[in-house]
């Protein structure tokens, strides 16, 4: 009769389990992702008026963003490198 009150907790399946986590993880990678893009944006917009400041903020903002996709797994090393260079390179030509 003890065992009835009590509740008893329902078990996953571990392939069910992960299948939650990896949704919930690719949500989390796609809101990530989504604003690397706006910063992305932001950037070239910064470019194309000219505004040093901006530049060099933004810059700073798509910096940190790669850095911290590629601590989370989400980037590869190589693409943060090849996207923080070619956007270095592109704001030196404004300055």
């Amino acid at each position: 009769m003890a065992e009835d009150t009590k509740k008893q907790k329902k078990k996953r399946p571990t392939a069910e389990k992960r299948l939650l986590q990896t949704e919930k993880k690719k949500l989390i990678n796609k809101a990530f992702k989504s604003k690397v893009r706006t910063a992305v944006r932001q950037f070239d917009e910064s470019l194309e008026a000219g505004n040093k400041e901006e530049i060099a903020k933004v810059l700073n903002e798509v910096y940190s963003l790669m850095d911290k996709g590629v601590k989370r797994g989400i980037y590869k090393v190589g693409k943060a490198s090849r996207v923080k260079s070619r956007f270095t390179a592109k704001a030196h030509k404004v300055a």
